[in-house]
């Protein structure tokens, strides 16, 4: 059983609202907004339904501008309420109840998003995998690159949806996936970076069904992975033993991770994740990035940034000694995934993997 005593320590609600605030406007999520529903906190117990609550009165607008013709308020309506659900799902939460059902409905609202704003996208789904397929506009008679998105331990498919706005104009499909002990997958199935990683293959699989089967526009020869935090290793695993990736971005992904000197709020959400304390430990010991290097072949993008205080994660240095042809973008004041500098690294990212997919 995870150790979630100290979600009701003093100042750990406080703590944890200015941590995720730099994430949630990443996110999409309005600062002022931000503030109005986090204020009332006074325990971390309380942040899934203050969430939720927030979610739910985007829904009702949502439904309300649907029944009067505001297609696209509803479907943007209904994408900030997935982002709030997605939020609401972030803690630790030892009601599990609640916890899938945030996630579920996460996953619901952006469904219905994408139903109005987005008719073309698709739904993939498999043993391990679900995750949406967005494509760039005016998509008849042509065939895209596509980066696979892979979230990171407490993230999922609902959270970076910045990422997928920039790609798209640029000409890149997108796949947003949850992988098992993600998203909506994240109390029926439990984190394993080998389960992982053969998920992600299969999900491969099946883009490329759909795309002999002419229901995906995309080429299969041209497919980077972009990993986001611990989805930074997890991409990197993928990069490493399936050739059909031609480009990896891992952005504030982990070199190493070192159990004891994690904060408990990470060592409690691996433990849920990963199924108990003893199972996480394991994962984060087998973590090592330098042990993939040799099988990276393909060309890497390591966005970093120089405020993120997750111990293992802030390690540029030791990156590109160990990946010496990948390219670093850095940004000293960044933290973790720079949802506070997202103008100093998102359009370059996106520029990176656009053109290097262009010339794969």
């Amino acid at each position: 059983m995870t150790d979630l005593s100290f979600l009701s320590a003093p100042g750990m609600a406080a703590g944890f609202t200015a941590e995720t605030r730099p994430r949630a406007h990443g996110a999409g999520v309005d600062l002022h907004e931000y503030d109005r529903v986090t204020a009332p906190l006074e325990s971390m117990l309380q942040w899934p339904d203050v969430c939720r609550a927030a979610a739910l009165r985007h829904r009702a607008a949502a439904e309300q501008a649907a029944k009067v013709g505001r297609t696209r308020t509803a479907g943007e309506r209904h994408r900030l309420a997935a982002r709030w659900f997605h939020l609401a799902a972030l803690m630790p939460d030892p009601d599990r109840e609640r916890a899938t059902e945030v996630a579920r409905e996460a996953d619901r609202s952006m469904e219905q998003s994408l139903a109005l704003l987005e008719p073309q996208a698709r739904r993939l789904s498999g043993d391990g995998f679900t995750g949406w397929l967005r494509i760039p506009a005016e998509a008849e008679g042509k065939r895209f690159p596509v980066a696979v998105v892979i979230p990171g331990m407490d993230s999922s498919k609902e959270e970076f949806h910045a990422l997928a706005d920039a790609l798209l104009p640029r000409g890149v499909a997108v796949l947003a996936i949850d992988g098992p002990g993600q998203g909506v997958l994240a109390t029926e199935t439990l984190l394993d970076a080998e389960g992982h990683r053969r998920a992600v293959v299969r999900a491969l699989d099946a883009l490329a069904d759909a795309a002999a089967a002419d229901e995906a526009p995309v080429d299969l020869g041209r497919i980077a992975v972009v990993g986001l935090s611990l989805g930074g290793y997890l991409a990197a695993r993928v990069a490493a033993h399936d050739r059909r990736v031609r480009a990896a971005a891992l952005v504030s992904g982990p070199y190493r991770l070192d159990w004891d000197g994690l904060v408990p709020f990470v060592a409690a959400t691996l433990g849920q994740r990963c199924g108990d304390a003893d199972a996480a430990r394991a994962f984060v010991d087998g973590l090592d990035l330098a042990a993939l290097a040799p099988h990276l072949r393909c060309p890497l993008l390591l966005v970093e940034g120089g405020e993120d205080r997750i111990p293992g994660f802030t390690n540029a240095e030791a990156l590109t000694a160990d990946l010496p042809h990948a390219e670093l973008l850095y940004v000293p004041y960044g933290n973790h995934l720079l949802g506070n500098a997202q103008s100093e690294w998102l359009p370059d990212t996106a520029d990176w993997l656009a053109e290097t997919l262009r010339s794969a």
